[in-house]
């Protein structure tokens, strides 16, 4: 068989890829982050914590951690109610132009929040964002049943 028997027509050949192209708009790209992927439960690196990340009650257009949950809850090492971040604006995929408190040290450092790959990264810093350090969380979508914290 010679092989332009085998070659189909160049006037079809355009209309091969438009299913895929429409499969590509209609479908945005799952790397593409937004300000209400950080929204939500997130379980601390070390799951000793959860934090709820939302609109801020005083600036709803800031973002704000607070800890919902504590595995120390009731005792005296309880964070139970610790706001540990405020983040006044999203922009370059991350929150950012704010602060996040470190209750272990129990001060507060510049700060920025990501979202990648269905994880959030908390960075705290001084200064510059290259020096800093990064935790990472998982989402979950209920508070362990125990230890409760009151409010």
């Amino acid at each position: 068989m010679s092989p332009h028997k085998l070659a189909r027509p160049a006037r079809l050949r355009p209309f091969h890829a438009l299913p895929a192209a429409l499969v590509l708009l209609l479908c945005p790209p799952t790397w593409a982050a937004s300000p209400e992927d950080a929204k939500g439960l997130w379980l601390s690196a070390d799951g000793g914590a959860v934090i709820e990340f939302k609109p801020c009650a005083d600036k709803p257009t800031a973002l704000c951690g607070r800890i919902v949950w504590d595995k120390d809850a009731g005792k005296p090492a309880d964070t139970c109610g610790v706001q540990i971040a405020q983040l006044d604006k999203y922009e370059n995929d991350a929150w950012r132009d704010g602060w996040v408190y470190d209750p272990r040290d129990k001060k507060k450092y510049k700060g920025a929040l990501r979202v990648k790959s269905g994880d959030l990264y908390i960075r705290a810093y001084i200064g510059t964002e290259i020096l800093g350090q990064t935790e990472q969380m998982r989402r979950v979508t209920e508070l362990p049943a125990t230890p409760v914290c009151k409010s």
